[in-house]
Parts: structure tokens; C-alpha cells; sequence
């Protein structure tokens, strides 16, 4: 359990919105084990399909690099206010506390969110006021992980018999790739139900991820909710030695909506655990055009999106709010 200082409750508390609680903890979770690839491809793409969300086992990375990125992001979350100021504002990279976004949204968060895009650049993960240590275990974790999300997007390319297995993934591996590395903490909130009249106060509102793919690991605190197709909210078991795949609103875009870019939250907890979680996004480079895979369309298929390039869907999403459905800004039936 990771118990961290507690917050002073300051003036954004009443601006943070709150929602009636769940305690629906969603059992049906796919679990993929990515040492058996056969199984692992078709169990993906289903989940791919149903959820836009699975959790994988047997994924390689060191269980060792997991708890020292942890601990290193506590320690920086344990610093000082003022210390933790000189790593941001955000613009986006850096740390930010409570605002998400340029548009007004806000929640019981605060973050270092880092620019990911050369993986051989070794200032890749730069942001100001932070101990090279920490520096060090980002590039390392964030190599990591994407070799495991192209793994992943490798076996779906197999399993959508593209002729390129690397149809996917290549986006990912590029150079230019236009990915993000994202450290959250959610700091427990001991007297939410007095201020909040026994309802959940949001750490991070509903939304779907703009990129591919991305990777989630947190640590064994809960408070993840995935939306369902029916609309309902249930929570997502923590588990600190598995990671949580999600499809991005782009991988939904390539499947012609066969994939589901799966709505999602956090949740703060009324008790004294904090959450920590870290997220690679999984995101194309800027000048790749976005449209439905030609290979995967059956006979007189239709595009439910016009094309766009990552960099007009990028600019389109950060002028939304966190939960507006910036897909629907692209569908063909909305010209």
C-alpha cells in the first residue's frame, strides 16, 4: 500500500465534479497471456471488439523496473508543493495538479505527463526539476512497454490477416511516433464523503484515448471504471503485476469501428490509499493519415470516418472537453 501526504483541500475541490457510486467490480475482464501467441491473437481481437479493453499476463517486462518507477514517482509526488512547481505548468508536458486540459476540465489528480517521441533520443523524456533517476527509469520503462503494445498490435495485424504484420505497429516504432508517457497520482481524500454528500469524487473524467493503443499499469489501489456497450460503469480489479490494454479512438478509426475505443474513468478513494498509475500512449506520427484499413473492408463496405491525419485529429481533440465524443466530429454521416 502506498500512503502518500495528504493534500490541503483548497478552493478547485468544489469545481471537481462527483458521480453516484458503483459497486460494480466487472469480474469478465479478458485476460491474455502473451507467452501463448496463438491463443493470445484471437483472444485480443475479440476483447478488442466487445471491451476495447483486456489485461495481459506474461508480458516480460521486469516486475523489478515496475516497483522502481513506482517508487521513484512516490517520491516525487512526496515532495514539496513548491518543489513539484518547478516541474511544470504543463505545456501539455511537465506536472500538473488538478487541471487536465486546456479546456476547463479538472479532477483529484496530479501528474507528470512526458513527451516520448524519439526513443533513441536520450533528452526524450525531459521535463524540468527532476532527479535523473527518474529520468532514467521513464526511457527504460517506456522501451519497455512499447516493444510489449507492438507485440500486441503485431498478433492483431496476424489475426486481421493483414499482409504486413507490422501494418500497426510500424506507426508505433517510428521514429516520429507522436507517443506520451503519463505519471498519475491520486491522493486519497479522507473526508470526500463529508464534502461530496457521500457521492465519488472524479480524479479523472470519463473519456476515450485519442492514440492507438494505450498501456496501463497502476498500482494496487482501485478506482479505474471501463464503460460497457450497455452504458453501465463497473470497476476495473487493481492488479500491480499485469497490464491493462485499451483501444484508441485511431485503432476504432482503422477498424471501421469493429474495435470499441472504450470509454473510461478514475474514481478517488474516501480512504488513505493513494493511486498511482502510468500510461503509455501509443500514438502515430503526426503527418499519418487515419482511415479504415483497406484489407479488413468486405465488398461494397463503406468508411464510417473521413480520413484525417493525426495531427488535424490531435488539434481537433485538445480543442474539446475531456468527455465530449471527438469521434463524432469525423463520422461521414455528420457532414
Amino acid at each position: 500500500m502506498v500512503v502518500l501526504s495528504l493534500p490541503v483541500l483548497d478552493n478547485d475541490l468544489p469545481h471537481i465534479k462527483t458521480c453516484k457510486p458503483t459497486s460494480n467490480t466487472f469480474t469478465g475482464i479478458p485476460v491474455v497471456d502473451l507467452s501463448n501467441r496463438t491463443n493470445a491473437k484471437t483472444l485480443i481481437v475479440n476483447a478488442c471488439k466487445e471491451f476495447g479493453f483486456f489485461k495481459v499476463v506474461n508480458h516480460g517486462v521486469p516486475m523489478n523496473l515496475l516497483t522502481k518507477l513506482e517508487a521513484e514517482a512516490v517520491r516525487f509526488f512526496e515532495s514539496p508543493q513548491h518543489q513539484k512547481d518547478k516541474s511544470g505548468p504543463p505545456n501539455p508536458f511537465g506536472y500538473g495538479n488538478k487541471k487536465i486540459g486546456p479546456n476547463g476540465d479538472v479532477g483529484w489528480v496530479e501528474y507528470l505527463l512526458f513527451c516520448t517521441t524519439n526513443p533513441h533520443n536520450p533528452n526524450a523524456a525531459i521535463v524540468p526539476g527532476l532527479q535523473q533517476t527518474l529520468r532514467n527509469l521513464v526511457n527504460e520503462y517506456v522501451s519497455a512497454v512499447r516493444n510489449m503494445a507492438c507485440e500486441v498490435l503485431e498478433m492483431i495485424a496476424e489475426e486481421l490477416q493483414l499482409t504486413k504484420s507490422d501494418a500497426l505497429s510500424k506507426m508505433i516504432r517510428d521514429e516520429e511516433s507522436d507517443s506520451c508517457f503519463r505519471l498519475n497520482h491520486y491522493p486519497p481524500c479522507p473526508d470526500l464523503g463529508e464534502l461530496s454528500g457521500r457521492r465519488s469524487l472524479v480524479g479523472f473524467g470519463e473519456h476515450t484515448d485519442p492514440q492507438i493503443m494505450s498501456v496501463l499499469r497502476s498500482n494496487n489501489t482501485s478506482g479505474l471504471q471501463i464503460c460497457l456497450k450497455d452504458g453501465a460503469w463497473v470497476s476495473v480489479p487493481s492488479d500491480p503485476e499485469s497490464f491493462f490494454l485499451n483501444v484508441g479512438d485511431s485503432l476504432q478509426v482503422m477498424t471501421n469501428g469493429r474495435f470499441r475505443s472504450v470509454k473510461h474513468r478514475v474514481l478517488a478513494g474516501d480512504n488513505l490509499k493513494s493511486r498511482v498509475s502510468m500510461i503509455y500512449f501509443g500514438g502515430p506520427p503526426l503527418t499519418e493519415r487515419i482511415t479504415a484499413l483497406s484489407e479488413i473492408m468486405e465488398e461494397g463496405e463503406e468508411s464510417l470516418y473521413k480520413e484525417f491525419t493525426w495531427s488535424e485529429y490531435k488539434k481537433s481533440a485538445y480543442k474539446t472537453k475531456l468527455g465530449d465524443d471527438r469521434l463524432g466530429f469525423f463520422l461521414k454521416s455528420a457532414s
